[in-house]
């Protein structure tokens, strides 16, 4: 991330002088910004009962978080205040704000049971973070195993707790009663502990696409997100679905690897 500015610089006798700072430094934490604002009209939609634009800001919030670091690095222009901006963010978008829209759409009509859930979903999501940036930053790990996250990392959870409101906008009969909202409340306190455990999920970082499969992998991302902005509800259920299904599979490959690298400490002890 960029850092927003730098120390004063001695100007002769008019004083101290600001240095000027390129707008490449300033571009991602504008972006950061731009993605807590987001986050945070996602929660003033819900609280309103306009629950698609939130869900639908949400994401975009969670889309923005997703980029900044990226375009940061790109740049050249990370620093330690853009790291710290970055958390802030993150807790912000993918643990608060999915977390109260969803409690304010279903989990508040199980009561206490709701809110307990959502809180809990949100101090998994901290805790989350926290872990990813210790792990990010030990040098001692095998090289192989930084090709897995450990747990379900945050983005991917505000994605998957949001399940109940994807499903109730399809308009198939769900609607957010008590045993329904009982139902959302166990499952948010699924997704709370697979972010806070150490199952070993594949993140797809050093995926190489063959040259000659570049333009169909191309062509699938371009359908994906054409089916994301004509049918959202549909792909982001089917989404969820086919990423709760992938999980074993990921589990699986971890210790097949680990079995061929030597390692004798079995994948929930991995982190």
């Amino acid at each position: 991330m960029g850092a927003p500015f730098k120390k004063f610089e001695a100007h002769g006798s008019g004083g101290p002088r600001i240095r000027e700072i390129p707008m490449r430094m300033v571009l991602p934490n504008l972006v950061t910004v731009l993605a807590i604002c987001a986050g945070l009209s996602g929660i003033r939609f819900g609280f309103e009962g306009r629950f698609e634009p939130a869900v639908v800001m949400v994401l975009l919030a969670a889309f923005l978080d997703g980029i900044d670091g990226r375009l940061a690095r790109m740049l050249k222009a990370t620093s330690k205040f853009g790291a710290q901006m970055d958390s802030l963010a993150d807790i912000v978008n993918f643990g608060v704000a999915p977390a109260l829209v969803l409690y304010a759409f279903m989990l508040d009509r199980a009561g206490s049971f709701g809110w307990i859930a959502a809180l809990l979903f949100t101090i998994a999501c901290g805790l989350r973070l926290a872990r990813f940036n210790v792990l990010d930053e030990e040098t001692d790990r095998p090289i192989w195993q930084t090709e897995y996250f450990v747990g379900v990392p945050a983005p991917a959870g505000a994605v998957l707790v949001m399940l109940p409101l994807y499903l109730s906008f399809l308009r198939l009969g769900i609607e957010p009663s008590r045993p329904v909202a009982l139902i959302a409340t166990g499952f948010t306190v699924l997704v709370a502990f697979l972010l806070v455990s150490r199952l070993p999920v594949y993140s797809g970082k050093s995926i190489k696409v063959p040259g000659d499969k570049v333009l169909p992998v191309i062509l699938a991302v371009v359908l994906y997100v054409l089916l994301l902005m004509t049918y959202p509800w549909y792909t982001l259920t089917a989404s969820v679905a086919g990423y709760l299904a992938f999980l074993p599979f990921s589990v699986r490959a971890y210790s097949r690897r680990a079995k061929r690298e030597g390692e004798k400490v079995p994948p929930s002890d991995i982190g």
